[in-house]
């Protein structure tokens, strides 16, 4: 089993923030501030493509999660981050930029290359879940819950999928090429979130993710929008979501 060693710790707004490593991996984890060390759900998170660890989207959702009185840790994905990129990182995003650029689908380069990104990182996952669980403030006996979105879900749904301590999960926003077979072995409480316009997953792609996972309590969240217009409420709909099946006990969250 790898260890967990903290490189770094700071607080603000109520939340320490404590980076570390596993195996070289570097993740970080966020704890309400005046009981760091009280025993509490985890949730593990999975930024976007081309995000890291810290982006807004990720310390945003922390701070709601921990207002909550939950942990949250998150890892840099490989090419990511404070991560080097590989030859075949720098290959895939240049593929990503000439498809842009002449104006045809991101989706079949997304998902060939998220797919690369999710068998590195799902080992990383589980054993980054193994050093945290040996914190006393975590511990084995605690529900585990994952929230990720985009490249989030590309990561996330095979990692579900064969990880018996995650609980519940939020998803959204991906294409479901690689993932339904994932999906279809899916059976803890999801939610997922689609956008009903965006430009570059078809709605009935999204929605035939959603239908593939075999969970017989999940939600779909749809919105009027596009990829990048996610409303921001979702958030707080994804901290009632993991408070209500994961934090019996947890204070509610603060409206924010």
């Amino acid at each position: 089993m790898y260890s967990l060693r903290f490189t770094a710790e700071s607080s603000a707004n109520g939340m320490a923030e404590r980076d570390f490593t596993v195996a070289g991996v570097p993740g970080v984890l966020w704890s309400p501030a005046s009981g760091a060390a009280d025993r509490a759900p985890l949730i593990l998170m999975a930024h976007g493509g081309g995000n890291h660890k810290k982006h807004p989207a990720m310390s945003g959702r922390a701070q709601r999660l921990v207002g909550c009185g939950f942990h949250v840790a998150v890892l840099d994905a490989p090419g990511h981050g404070d991560r080097p990129r590989t030859a075949h990182d720098e290959a895939e995003i240049a593929e990503l930029f000439r498809a842009r650029a002449a104006g045809e689908p991101e989706g079949p380069v997304v998902v060939r290359y998220n797919a690369h990104l999710a068998e590195l990182a799902v080992p990383e996952y589980r054993a980054t879940l193994d050093a945290l669980q040996e914190l006393p403030e975590i511990g084995t006996e605690g529900p585990v819950g994952f929230w990720g979105i985009n490249m989030g879900t590309a990561i996330g749904v095979p990692l579900v999928a064969v990880e018996p301590r995650i609980t519940a999960a939020v998803f959204g926003l991906h294409w479901p090429d690689a993932l339904a077979e994932q999906a279809a072995q899916i059976t803890v409480p999801i939610e997922y979130d689609l956008q009903w316009d965006d430009e570059h997953i078809p709605r009935e792609a999204g929605l035939a993710l959603f239908d593939a996972f075999a969970s017989k309590e999940k939600t779909l969240h749809v919105n009027a929008g596009r990829h990048k217009e996610l409303p921001r409420f979702e958030a707080d709909s994804a901290v009632r979501f993991f408070a209500r099946h994961l934090g019996q006990g947890l204070r509610p969250a603060a409206s924010r």
